[in-house]
């Protein structure tokens, strides 16, 4: 059991089982409260005892093990109470869903706890779809699950290519957002929907192929003066600073 567990932190084995983990008291009790069945839960017996009836029927298999037991299997330095294995959402996006109210694109967003923090951000303010490049970290990374803190029971994560998805919008109406640094400043910009709000890679931003789609480039200014220590926002930051403006010129 325990080399099939650890097994599972590997991107092709997952995707051959069609699991992830979990991880953490309150991320478990959320995603059975939510609905989500688990299909294992591996957990201290206090813990498993503290669950109530109704929550363990959310549950297909349990087993109690000790807290060094978690250890051997658990992804994080210190391990939480208990561990979960989930199955896999086989969703598809639905025909133009892309082109209905607020979507985001990620090319080539390569760390976990960016695109955790971006689902997070995502679930937070009203937004259920996300198309990421092909290249981009595995949504079902336990350290992406563990930066969602259990937001991705609200997200549809998709991976596909970005061009087609881009395209599609567009030719159903959505504006092509483009987060850019030679961009207008996303508060003096008109912000509508449908839409998509397109992010690059970490690093290069978006590509030049990507570009060609963007209708509106939009950026964060900078309201501080200093010069050292903050040239940045990291893309998880500017995310939430982004859907923030969205939402709140959407409620307005």
């Amino acid at each position: 059991m325990i080399k099939y567990l650890t097994s599972l932190q590997k991107k092709k084995v997952r995707e051959e089982e069609r699991l992830y983990i979990i991880e953490g008291d309150k991320i478990i009790r959320e995603f059975i409260l939510s609905g989500v069945r688990l299909k294992l839960l591996i957990s201290k017996p206090e813990f498993l005892s503290s669950l109530s009836a109704q929550l363990k029927e959310g549950i297909e298999e349990s087993i109690p093990v000790s807290f060094e037991e978690l250890k051997l299997v658990s992804t994080l330095r210190t391990p939480h109470n208990a561990l979960a294995l989930v199955g896999m959402d086989n969703e598809a996006p639905g025909p133009g869903a892309a082109g209905k109210g607020l979507s985001v694109a990620l090319e080539c967003v390569q760390d976990p706890g960016n695109l955790g923090t971006i689902i997070r951000a995502a679930a937070w303010f009203g937004i259920r779809n996300i198309f990421c490049s092909p290249d981009s970290v595995d949504v079902y990374n336990p350290k992406v699950i563990q930066a969602s803190m259990g937001a991705i029971i609200h997200v549809k994560v998709f991976y596909t290519g970005l061009e087609e998805v881009l395209k599609n919008a567009a030719s159903d109406g959505a504006i092509i957002y483009g987060t850019m640094l030679d961009g207008k400043s996303v508060y003096d910009s008109a912000l509508q929907e449908p839409g998509i709000i397109l992010m690059g890679n970490e690093s290069k931003g978006i590509s030049d192929r990507l570009a060609e789609y963007v209708t509106d480039r939009i950026m964060i200014p900078r309201f501080s003066d200093a010069l050292y220590g903050i040239d940045s926002l990291n893309i998880g930051m500017a995310a939430s600073v982004v859907f923030s403006e969205f939402a709140r010129r959407k409620k307005a």
